[in-house]
């Protein structure tokens, strides 16, 4: 795609709005009535049914996706149940979630998907006449889903990107990869490790594939070496853990990016216990808590998007379409609905574009 154009149009893309965070379990339902994931479509025989069904609610931007969700499905009158993967990655949730959608007759799903495992589930789905719609993360297969609405991912990793590479003023950047998976493939976690490198200036080797880029040469203000690529399965443990391996390899670590916020969190305990107090540390998500984060200088810069709106015009496309066949259409010149991105960091560089932490947390994932 024109990243170019991307950049010009994401740059009018800033969203405003804000969410309240709820805790919730990982396998939780509600509606305008009550209903439980699996179970009917609930009271309302004529309401729309509409089954949201998130990675996991251990990561708070899916909480304020559902957040999102129930408060649409409220305003519209649509019958909504919630369900969500044990942890980020788990795929056979999802898929039992995709036929209880598919066996009480909903309308349409709306999904993050946790790989390409759920995939064949989903095209059961389109099959059986239900629209689905996937939120945050495009699958593997396009044909697999109606509409993707989306942060666009590559242009998130390449804002952090292209802030390190002003930050950093020419010193050597010695990098750690805090990626989110090593066992699948999963479009977010490539679009935003990809991005990054990009942003940075450096060269891609395979732009579908994490980690084999050249482990060192030039970036775009000086030399670079990357220490190498660990796994944080997006958590708060595994971001630390995956941190401490990289350590491990190479203690000069001065850069650290992460596929999100929890894990940029472990990431920033790691390089505490390691005395490690000089390095950077970039992630995407924008969340409050993350941007509180940005604000107490542990995350030094990250990319913020938009969950409650993903799921606010999620409810709202399924409820157009069962009123008057009405389809939801893409951004112009993407293949995705772009729901938008804002860097986020309190140490502006020139010839980047910003917000500070302020301004974030007015509208975090709103």
């Amino acid at each position: 795609m024109n990243r170019t154009a991307n950049n010009r149009f994401a740059k009018r893309l800033l969203v405003a709005g804000s969410i309240t965070a709820i805790s919730a379990l990982a396998f939780t339902a509600c509606s305008s009535g009550t209903s439980d994931a699996g179970a009917g479509a609930g009271s309302d025989s004529d309401a729309v049914g509409v089954s949201l069904i998130v990675k996991t609610t251990a990561n708070p931007f899916f909480v304020a996706m559902q957040d999102g969700a129930k408060a649409a499905a409220e305003s519209a009158g649509v019958e909504l149940t919630l369900a969500a993967g044990k942890s980020d990655g788990d795929e056979d949730t999802q898929i039992q979630a995709i036929e209880n959608a598919i066996s009480k007759g909903d309308a349409g799903i709306l999904i993050t998907p946790n790989g390409p495992g759920v995939e064949d589930a989903l095209v059961k789905a389109r099959d059986a006449g239900l629209y689905v719609i996937a939120l945050d993360t495009p699958p593997s297969n396009p044909d697999s889903v109606d509409i993707t609405y989306a942060t666009d991912n590559f242009l998130a990793g390449q804002y952090i990107g292209q802030w390190t590479a002003a930050k950093l003023g020419g010193e050597k950047a010695t990098i750690a990869m805090i990626d989110l998976f090593d066992d699948k493939i999963v479009s977010v976690d490539v679009d935003r490790d990809q991005g990054f490198l990009d942003g940075m200036g450096i060269d891609l080797a395979d732009p579908a594939k994490n980690g084999d880029e050249a482990e060192s040469g030039s970036y775009s203000g000086g030399e670079y070496e990357i220490v190498g690529n660990a796994a944080s399965q997006g958590a708060e443990d595994g971001g630390r853990s995956a941190a401490e391996n990289l350590i491990s390899k190479n203690p000069d670590i001065n850069v650290v990016y992460t596929i999100n916020e929890p894990a940029a969190y472990g990431a920033s305990q790691a390089l505490k216990a390691a005395g490690i107090t000089d390095a950077l540390i970039v992630s995407i998500d924008g969340g409050c808590a993350g941007v509180g984060q940005v604000e107490e200088g542990i995350i030094n810069a990250t990319s913020q998007q938009y969950p409650v709106k993903m799921a606010e015009l999620g409810v709202q496309a399924i409820v157009d379409l069962v009123a008057d066949g009405t389809k939801p259409e893409v951004t112009e010149g993407l293949d995705f609905y772009n729901t938008g991105v804002a860097l986020v960091t309190d140490d502006p560089q020139t010839g980047v574009d910003s917000i500070d932490s302020a301004e974030a947390l007015t509208i975090c994932w709103g």
